[in-house]
């Protein structure tokens, strides 16, 4: 396990982003578009999701399908931020430039993700 130290912190991100949906399940309920069914059971699930891919980061026979699976989780949250760009109650309050900067930021960590498909 020699990888880079910016892939043991993008797993912990992840990780602790995970933890969060179990600590905090409203603050995630709140921005879950109104079309998608059981927010609760989605928030966890996807709490579960991030903690898991976190943790698979950093095992050599998991990491390459990990990534993989980070990129299509976070291609999925796309809906999450664009929901949140379709009203001010959507947006929970969040000032609208930060939701416009959160949606290439998401670029950003798909790409950061694939970057480590060469390791």
């Amino acid at each position: 396990m020699n990888y880079p130290w910016h892939l043991y912190l993008m797993a912990a991100m992840y990780t602790i982003a995970g933890i969060f949906h179990f600590i905090k399940p409203k603050m995630y309920m709140r921005i879950m578009p109104r079309y998608l069914p059981n927010h609760k059971l989605l928030v966890y699930l996807s709490g579960l999701a991030e903690i898991s891919l976190g943790i698979g980061l950093c095992f050599p026979e998991t990491k390459n399908v990990v990534i993989y699976g980070l990129i299509l989780m976070l291609l999925i949250f796309l809906l999450v931020h664009f929901y949140m760009l379709s009203s001010k109650k959507a947006g929970a309050g969040i000032p609208k430039w930060i939701l416009l900067v959160r949606l290439p930021l998401q670029f950003i960590l798909i790409w950061w993700a694939w970057f480590y498909l060469q390791f």
